[in-house]
Parts: C-alpha cells; structure tokens; sequence
C-alpha cells in the first residue's frame, strides 16, 4: 500500500469502497503546521465518472486498485450496450451506454488509440486518446479564401458532436479534435 505521496496522476485507487482514477494531484505545505505535506487529489469514480475531491496528508495510506487497460476498437452497437473487441486477443467487451455518454460522441467505426478500462474482469470504462478524427457530417458551405484565423461556423460531426470550425472547411472534410477541449485541432492527414 503507498503513502498518499507515493500515488502519481492516472492512477487508479480504491478509497470508501469505490475503485477512483486520479487526475490532478496539488500538493500544499501549510504553515505553522508540525506535519509535513497536504495531498489534494481530484478522482473520478470508473463506473459512475462522479468527480470527487479528497485531502490527504503525505502519510495516509491508500489501496491501489487492480485495473487494466486493453487496446480496443469499436465493434457494434447492440441497443444501449457499446461492444468493443480486444484489439490484441479479440475479447468482446460489453458497456452500458450511459457510462460511456460522454466518450461516445467521439467514437465511430476505426476510431484509433480507445483503451477499455477493466475493473475485476469487468469493462467500466473507455481511456480515450488525446485527439480523434472525424468527418464533418453538416455545415455551412466553405468561403474560399476564408483563413484559418478567421471567423468560424458550427459543424456536426459523424458522431453528433458539434464543433466551431473555420470557414474553409466544407462538409465531407475529416478534421482532429481535442477530446478533453471538444475542440477543432487541424484537417485530418489523408490516409
């Protein structure tokens, strides 16, 4: 078991019975006190994606949790279960749609770099990759000689996602978004 200063950013513990993954950590001195450091950990449940905020002093121990990340891709969509396989030994993972609600609208067939988190044998959650690409769906018609610094228009992506895009950019077009951001990143390389 770790000290509470031992933990690093992204990883997963168990704390009140919940499995968490920790995604900022702020450590703090405070004064005039004769212990040693604060550790502020921002966690997110991996079933629910509840967000937490919990204090711990440099001595607290904590459980590490026993979760794995396989590569995965997107199989199908049965009902409100999201089928991923295994990109390496083809396992099916079912999840539920409303744990990955948010996830969803950045992924469609091909999406690459998904990782399923697991949690006890059980698929929780999606780790998902820093960008994605994606086609535009519907948007206003392009303006030529529009830059890439000027005004932009909304576009709806393949996945319903919609995103501020520059006026050049036509339907049809494949561009990267950030996932966290929800934001346009640049046209996507041609394949």
């Amino acid at each position: 078991m770790p000290k509470a200063s031992e933990i690093k950013k992204n990883s997963a513990v168990e704390f009140n019975g919940n499995v968490y993954i920790v995604r900022d950590i702020e450590r703090s001195v405070p004064q005039g006190r004769a212990g040693g450091s604060i550790y502020r950990m921002r966690m997110y449940d991996v079933v629910t994606g509840n967000k937490i905020d919990e204090t711990f002093k440099d001595s607290d121990m904590l459980n590490m949790a026993d979760l794995i990340r396989r590569p995965a891709m997107l199989s199908y969509i049965d009902g409100d279960e999201y089928v991923f396989m295994d990109n390496e030994d083809f396992t099916a993972y079912n999840i539920n749609k409303e744990s990955i609600s948010e996830e969803i609208l950045f992924i469609n067939e091909g999406t690459q770099g998904l990782q399923v988190v697991i949690v006890s044998e059980s698929p929780v959650g999606l780790d998902m990759p820093a960008s994605v690409e994606l086609e535009i769906t519907e948007t206003d018609p392009s303006i030529k000689g529009g830059s890439a610094t000027a005004r932009t228009k909304p576009a709806i992506l393949s996945t319903g996602l919609t995103v501020q895009v520059p006026e050049h950019i036509a339907t049809g077009d494949r561009i990267k978004v950030n996932v966290e951001e929800r934001k346009f990143m640049g046209r996507a390389e041609a394949k």
